[in-house]
């Protein structure tokens, strides 16, 4: 298990000596990965998802 010192804001894992970009989440509860916010590419990635929700709300609610 990764040390929980990691994490930014108990959210954001942050280790820039990890080479992983896909990470395991460490909580038992939840299943699945997380971005090493240490490595550049995880913002584009990141700005992939959130841009085009954004964009699109910002289409719905135009006025």
């Amino acid at each position: 298990m990764d040390n929980l010192k990691n994490y930014k804001f108990g959210v954001f894992y942050y280790n820039p000596s990890d080479p992983r970009l896909l990470v395991p989440k460490t909580r038992s509860s939840i299943h699945g990965y997380t971005l090493n916010f240490a490595k550049p590419i995880s913002s584009v990635i990141l700005g992939i998802f959130i841009f085009p929700a954004v964009a699109l709300l910002y289409l719905i609610f135009r006025s």
